[in-house]
């Protein structure tokens, strides 16, 4: 602590040997401020309030019928982003600022001179904003403040508006579009449908269960067909051995007849009057028992024929017995074989429909996957194209009242006026700056000049500098001429300092009567 101070102090004895060249160095740096600040430019301060009333009576009553932007934060933001450069360029055309400008670089530094100038503060909550700007002359600062004004409202006017009109045209060409897609599932999915019509369900249960339908109709027609077998193979051992012990027995002579198959003749014409009235003449049930009836036609031909031909071989041979016993059987045989015939048709007809259900089963999921997709494309595509058809009225709806009404009213509190006091520069709160920026470089240039050319002032700094034995020290006795010539510097050095402060506040006051007066 004690080598600090001393250090300290040393310092400050050397800084003290160059204190006229310091005094005299603050005098030139504070006048030579002083001058630079009396030559800065006066500038003028005009401005304008304006209040922005975003209140409509519409509002409450349009709600969800039309879009309602937030006004006040499209103001606020507006207040914020409004001065960008082709703002500030269109500013200076309309203010005639670029009639002084000649050249390039001067339209530039103009520019930039007005974007740092111009400025719009919001008021707080009360959507009030105040435009201000600083010129040169009151003259110039008005027509400016009045040029921003006139930006600030037509732009707050046409902003939503613009919107609106982006808005709509973005939602014409997205229906467009929408429109095409969904004309284009609707069409894939209708082909889809009449490429596979005879795999859709027809409004019941799937194919699992169709499936399942079918094969237990499949079995159930295959154990009525080999009943109905059964039925006729017992009725053909019967008929067979009542026929066999007439045969063995003396019997009468009989006409030429064939009653068996007259029988079954007539029951499958019955049967064919039955499907008819049930099923078209294309159905395999109809056209077997046709085919039937031809065949036991043609065999009965073929039996009268022999008949006939046994007849004249054996003139007392009976042909056919007259027993109602044997009727019986061959009608019941004869009913049988129809009930064969039209049970093996639809047996065939069910195994058909199953083997054509199976391969429509394996199918099937990658056909319900696809339907699924298709569906699902084609409720996407319908769902955004209702939206944007409702979002398109929405805006229309919001047009029409935007143009009926405006939502946000910008009324002008205070017009744009400007003062005849210069608001700048505060040349009254810049001399003490001067003042210290004097003082300041009075003592660096000493503290440097203490520094080029040291001074010893003590024994122990030579010792330390030099390195060398030190062998004695002759003080200085000052004597009443000496302390005369210290008391004398000393009192210039302070008379110096003191008129410079003396200076510098007269000049302060002399700036803040003059400011005083003017109005």
């Amino acid at each position: 602590m004690h080598d600090l101070i001393n250090q300290i102090t040393t310092y400050l004895r050397g800084m003290w040997k160059y204190r006229r060249l310091g005094v005299l160095v603050a005098w030139l740096v504070a006048a030579v401020a002083s001058v630079g600040v009396m030559l800065i430019p006066d500038r003028y301060e005009a401005s304008a309030r304006v209040y922005v009333d975003t209140q409509s009576i519409l509002r409450p009553l349009m709600a969800g019928l039309a879009v309602q932007p937030d006004v006040e934060q499209q103001v606020a933001m507006l207040s914020r982003t409004l001065i960008n450069r082709p703002t500030v360029e269109k500013l200076v055309r309309m203010a005639d600022l670029d009639m002084a400008a000649k050249s390039k670089e001067e339209q530039e530094r103009l520019i930039s001179q007005v974007a740092s100038s111009v400025s719009i503060e919001a008021g707080g909550r009360d959507n009030l904003y105040r435009l201000s700007y600083r010129g040169e002359s009151p003259d110039m600062a008005l027509r400016v403040v009045g040029s921003l004004l006139t930006i600030f409202v037509e732009s707050g006017m046409g902003s939503t508006k613009s919107d609106s009109e982006s808005a709509r045209r973005f939602i014409e060409e997205q229906i467009k579009n929408y429109e095409a897609k969904l004309t284009e599932a609707e069409t894939r999915l209708k082909e889809f449908r009449l490429r596979n019509l005879d795999m859709q369900a027809q409004g019941g249960p799937d194919s699992a269960a169709r499936m399942a339908e079918l094969s237990n109709t499949l079995n159930q027609a295959r154990l009525e067909l080999r009943e109905a077998e059964s039925a006729r193979e017992a009725a053909a051992r019967q008929l067979e051995a009542v026929r066999t012990a007439q045969r063995n027995s003396p019997q009468p002579s009989a006409v030429i007849a064939t009653p068996e198959v007259d029988q079954r003749i007539a029951d499958l014409k019955r049967s064919l009057d039955s499907l008819l009235q049930r099923y078209t003449d294309q159905h395999p049930d109809v056209v077997n028992t046709r085919r039937l009836i031809r065949d036991l036609e043609e065999q009965k031909r073929r039996e009268v024929a022999e008949l006939q031909r046994q007849a004249a071989a054996n003139p007392g041979t009976p042909l056919v017995s007259q027993n109602p016993a044997i009727q019986e059987l061959v009608r019941i045989h004869s009913a049988s074989e129809v009930q064969v015939a039209s049970l093996r048709a639809r047996v065939g007809e069910y195994e058909s429909r199953v083997a054509r259900a199976r391969e429509q089963l394996k199918v099937a999921p990658q056909m319900e996957a696809e339907l699924a997709q298709l569906n699902r494309d084609y409720e996407v595509h319908r769902k955004n194209y209702e939206d944007l058809v409702v979002r398109r009225e929405t805006i229309n709806m919001s047009g029409e009242l935007e143009s009926s009404t405006g939502l946000a009213d910008f009324r002008v509190i205070d017009p744009p006026r400007a003062g005849n006091k210069p608001v700048a520069p505060n040349r009254v709160l810049m001399l003490p700056l001067v003042l210290i920026l004097g003082i300041g470089a009075g003592v660096g240039i000493t503290f440097l000049m203490s520094q080029i050319r040291p001074v010893f002032f003590n024994a122990n700094a030579l010792r330390n500098a030099t390195d060398l034995p030190l062998l004695g020290v002759v003080t200085l006795v000052r004597n009443d001429a000496t302390r005369q010539r210290e008391r004398s510097s000393l009192l210039r050095f302070s008379a110096s300092l003191g008129a410079l402060v003396l200076v510098v506040l007269v000049g302060m006051a002399v700036l803040s009567y003059r400011s005083g007066l003017v109005k």
